[in-house]
């Protein structure tokens, strides 16, 4: 019995020393400061009230990081005045972002500091690398001619798609088009995907046991967290003079740089569709906050048609998407009729929060939106159904 308590007592000291020998990787190395968080730093400590919003997808809307941040920003700065908006909603990349970037942050008054995070859906939803461009960038350049002195957290979580890209030499599409705006704009940015991965390789931790999920356990929450309070940590230091940059020529020139929502109540000649007061689904399955309980332009009914009159560059509509989803012909300008499948791989267990865009790039002055319900329909879908939030304009 001795005998196995020594054995036993040196196999903890044997793997503790194993443990001990893993060097751990500094998040500093996967931290770009560029230009700072400088004009943040005045608004917290110097004017001593600040607004610090979040802008993301479910990590973002999950408790976690983001509640240690504002935690931490209160410790760190205990006389100032914050106001926190937390603008994280499931399912949501940079596309749905821009769109609801008025609405849900930037009509709360001036914002000071803005985490911004898109990374992981854009990968999983599948968001074409241009379109990440158009998004990412609208957003900065929207939110910046909002507030010059807005500083901007641009962030790409982990998830195991993006280790395996990594693993394979790849930097994976999302992560380099967050850098690339992130370059463009010199904001701080925060690779955690490749940090994750790195750490990963690094015998640090395990991603079945300890991170989990793209959904962090509390132990992978911490690391996130960790990471952002190294970059508060080393930015959000001495004060300087603020100053509003000149934004710079754009990446791309059909970036979505003044996106907002148009309401459902602006389509004209509507055959076949109810205007719901609150809609909420009937079949049982899951929904998201803020796609339920609101008014929908409802139709379940092929050959239901509306017309959408617009003025900008690029127009769209957020839907949900359910069991049900069916196919849109549209055509703006009288132009080629086109199609839009509604479903989704996700259709089947949740009335999913989609964005689609109709066109983009258009000239930017008035045109004709004409929308109908395909008689057709996805094999896997139960129906031909159209469920319509808001009306997207650039």
């Amino acid at each position: 019995m001795r005998k196995f308590v020594l054995c036993f007592l040196v196999g903890l000291v044997c793997s503790a020393s194993v443990i001990a020998q893993v060097k751990t990787l500094p998040f500093s190395k996967y931290i770009t400061e560029r230009k700072g968080l400088q004009n943040a730093y005045n608004a917290i400590s110097i004017q001593k009230n600040a607004t610090v919003a979040f802008l993301g997808g479910s990590i973002t809307y999950n408790s976690g990081w983001r509640d240690k941040v504002c935690a931490y920003l209160k410790e760190r700065f205990p006389a100032t005045k914050f106001h926190f908006i937390a603008a994280g909603i499931p399912s949501l990349g940079s596309l749905p972002h821009t769109f609801r970037l008025s609405r849900d942050v930037l009509d709360s008054g001036k914002v000071d500091l803005l985490f911004l995070e898109a990374a992981v859906n854009d990968q999983v939803n599948g968001t074409d690398g241009v379109t990440q461009v158009q998004s990412l960038e609208g957003i900065v350049r929207h939110a910046k001619t909002s507030n010059p002195l807005m500083n901007i957290v641009m962030m790409s979580f982990a998830d195991p798609d993006k280790t395996k890209l990594y693993d394979s030499g790849i930097v994976p599409t999302s992560v380099a088009n967050h850098e690339l705006v992130a370059d463009h704009y010199q904001l701080p940015s925060i690779n955690l995907a490749k940090a994750i991965r790195d750490k990963l390789a690094n015998n640090e931790f395990s991603w079945e046991k300890d991170f989990k999920d793209l959904h962090p356990s509390p132990f992978g929450q911490e690391l996130y967290f960790e990471a952002i309070k190294d970059l508060l940590s080393s930015s959000l230091s001495k004060a300087k003079q603020q100053k509003a940059t000149k934004l710079p020529a754009l990446l791309n020139k059909g970036s979505f740089t003044r996106g907002r929502y148009l309401s459902i109540e602006t389509a004209e000649n509507k055959n076949g569709w109810e205007l719901v007061k609150s809609w909420t689904p009937e079949d049982g399955l899951g929904t998201r906050p803020g796609f339920v309980k609101v008014p929908m332009l409802v139709s379940t009914v092929a050959g239901s048609s509306f017309t959408l009159k617009f003025k900008g560059n690029a127009v769209g509509m957020a839907i949900v998407s359910g069991s049900d989803a069916g196919i849109v012909s549209y055509s703006i300008d009288n132009g080629a009729e086109k199609q839009l499948d509604l479903f989704t791989q996700w259709s089947k267990s949740l009335h999913l929060p989609w964005y689609v865009l109709f066109g983009s790039n258009l000239a930017d002055t008035d045109h004709v939106l004409k929308v109908t319900i395909s008689t057709e329909k996805n094999q896997n879908s139960k129906g031909t159904a159209c469920r319509i939030v808001n009306f997207l304009i650039n």
